[in-house]
């Protein structure tokens, strides 16, 4: 088992499809014991838990385990990036000891999922990964934009580059009068999903399409994964995507700055920006299940606050049926939330959590029985 995830997130590496520790720096862990190893981890319980669900966090997730293994000998997290949905179902069947997903559980979920933990389940947001707004248009040193030209340009209401909304947030900047190629996710996606409810958000519904997970905006060219998006815009000029940051970085695309809901300074994309914005997230659960009201992100107005992400939960019961299972998944987890496991995030196009989400999130790992 162990071998098909860490397989299974390379396979995902490779392929591209992949997002821009934990107390392994720490120190040897005390394994079974349940003594805290240095760093604050409290290792012991179940030694090798399962968990599946969305691919966009398994990188994050590999590193986790990578330190997880190093500090809490013995132990082990077994995870398959089968997607959100099949997280969450099998999670609920009691066939995982968490779930991985894109989403938080919905209205028909609560229920079934608190039948299967005899108790609540929380939704625990522990991963974070900007989108960028990517772009190859010739000459362009620089672009700024805001959420309704953004969207304007994702549902093709904006067709050429020169178009005067986009003249208006760049003055001085050589526009060409060449038509926008606007490349999009030809497969299911979260990041899709998580882009279109931010282009609703910021433009005040002028979008006009459900935030699904495949692309609805009715314009552009499609492409499979996140390779495949900033491959189509690295070889097309005058063209423009969204993608995760990493991919748009390799590519060698201008990644747009962002004018936020504040409609103050652009803003540009970095783990510092988007930290700020997630700070200001409102939760819009009840005690420690942490489910995220994501328009407040989307439309995080605070100066230096990059509003796109995708946010990625773990939804865990908040008291497990076994002890044993219980103390490992918060083994897990706090493993996950300290400061080398989150470091080491941003080379994998991932965003460290800001200390403020950060506390709030291990408040809650801790109510864990």
């Amino acid at each position: 088992m162990r071998f098909q995830r860490r397989a299974a997130a390379v396979g995902l590496i490779a392929a591209g499809a992949l997002l821009f520790s934990a107390c392994g720096s720490d120190g040897g862990g005390e394994g079974q014991g349940g003594q805290a190893a240095p760093g604050g981890v409290a290792c012991g319980g179940k030694e090798s838990l399962r968990a599946s669900g969305s691919s966009a966090q398994a990188n994050a997730i590999t590193r986790f385990v990578t330190n997880f293994e190093g500090a809490c000998e013995g132990q082990t997290l077994n995870y398959t990036p089968s997607g959100s949905g099949a997280g969450r179902n099998e999670f609920i069947g009691g066939q995982t000891d968490f779930a991985g997903s894109d989403s938080a559980l919905s209205d028909a979920e609560v229920a079934t999922a608190q039948a299967r933990c005899a108790s609540p389940a929380w939704n625990l947001p522990l991963v974070f990964g900007p989108i960028a707004v990517a772009y190859n248009v010739p000459g362009l040193q620089a672009l700024n934009l805001d959420g309704a030209t953004i969207a304007a340009i994702f549902n093709g209401t904006i067709t050429t580059w020169n178009d005067p909304r986009i003249a208006a947030l760049n003055q001085g900047a050589a526009l060409p009068a060449n038509p926008i190629v606007v490349n999009f996710r030809s497969d299911e996606s979260g990041t899709t999903q998580n882009f279109q409810r931010y282009l609703n958000a910021a433009s005040n519904n002028a979008y006009g399409k459900e935030a699904e997970q495949t692309f609805q905006g009715g314009v552009g060219a499609g492409a499979r994964g996140s390779q495949g998006v900033a491959d189509a815009t690295k070889n097309t000029p005058n063209s423009i995507t969204y993608v995760e940051a990493s991919f748009a970085q390799r590519g060698g695309l201008g990644i747009a700055n962002v004018i936020n809901s504040g409609g103050g300074q652009p803003v540009a994309l970095s783990p510092e920006t988007v930290g700020n914005a997630i700070n200001g997230v409102r939760v819009s659960g009840q005690g420690n299940d942490l489910k995220l009201d994501l328009n407040s992100l989307y439309t995080a107005s605070a100066p230096n606050a990059y509003p796109i992400a995708l946010a990625t939960y773990e939804i865990v019961c908040s008291n497990y049926a076994d002890d044993q299972t219980a103390q490992g998944v918060k083994a897990f987890l706090s493993a996950s939330l300290t400061d080398q496991a989150q470091q080491g995030l941003p080379e994998a196009g991932y965003v460290p959590l800001p200390a403020q989400f950060k506390q709030r999130l291990t408040d809650a790992v801790n109510a864990i029985q």
